[in-house]
């Protein structure tokens, strides 16, 4: 594939090593065993503006199954690309196509750089049950995706399934999904300081600290504190 040798010149192996640590790649770490070539984000992206017209769903396909992070990366990139300019029917593929591939949206910039403009974008006017069934799963990036596709609601000043689906994962042990629960959070925090302290009034006291520091980011400086010390 012409887009493979293309993602391969672009590696540059010191970039790579700096990225394997970055991402976790170690026995036991979130990201074990994940591949990188040392391809910086911007020049993923100007790969995608060169082949985003020339790649099917099959060739999205073969990249997303890859064990280099890279072309995964890449390849959800693409189809974000195809999913703009595709009709109702062809985003519903994309979109089905996504969730059964969810073993291998399996990192955190993955997720985030995609689920909100496939996953979340797909669900705006329809039912989202189906985040409510990846939020209970056992796989961090399932949780993961789940959370962030509500990004796209959040957007919309639609804040009902992020809030239930942050409630959720209020007892989740991983720190990954606290980041990603207290940004979703805080973005609804931006739009709407209320709903958010409605919220937190509720569960600021049992929420992981890394998780409501995230929350509370924006606040103002007196605010914040009083959540802190638990007053």
């Amino acid at each position: 594939m012409l887009l493979k040798k293309e993602i391969k010149k672009a590696a540059n192996p010191g970039k790579a090593k700096i990225l394997q640590r970055f991402f976790k790649t170690g026995k036991g770490e979130y990201g074990e065993g994940d591949i990188f070539l040392g391809i910086t984000v911007p020049k993923q992206r100007k790969i995608v503006r060169e082949f985003k017209d020339k790649i099917t769903l099959k060739d999205a396909e073969e990249l997303l199954n890859s064990e280099i992070h890279e072309e995964r990366l890449i390849s959800l990139l693409l189809l974000i690309e195809k999913y703009k300019k595709a009709n109702f029917e062809e985003k519903r593929e994309i979109f089905n196509f996504y969730l059964k591939n969810t073993g291998n949206i399996n990192n955190w910039d993955l997720v985030d750089l995609s689920a909100p403009g496939i996953v979340g974008d797909f669900l705006l006017d329809k039912d989202r049950q189906i985040l409510y069934e990846l939020a209970r799963s056992d796989n961090l990036w399932q949780k993961r995706i789940a959370i962030i596709s509500c990004f796209a609601f959040i957007r919309n000043n639609d804040f009902k399934d992020a809030l239930a689906i942050s409630k959720i994962l209020l007892k989740d042990k991983h720190n990954l999904i606290h980041k990603a629960v207290g940004w979703m959070l805080r973005e609804i925090g931006k739009r709407n300081q209320q709903i958010l302290e409605k919220f937190l009034q509720k569960h600021y006291k049992n929420m992981p600290r890394t998780m409501l520091r995230y929350a509370i980011e924006k606040f103002p400086e007196n605010l914040r504190k009083r959540y802190l010390n638990g007053a």
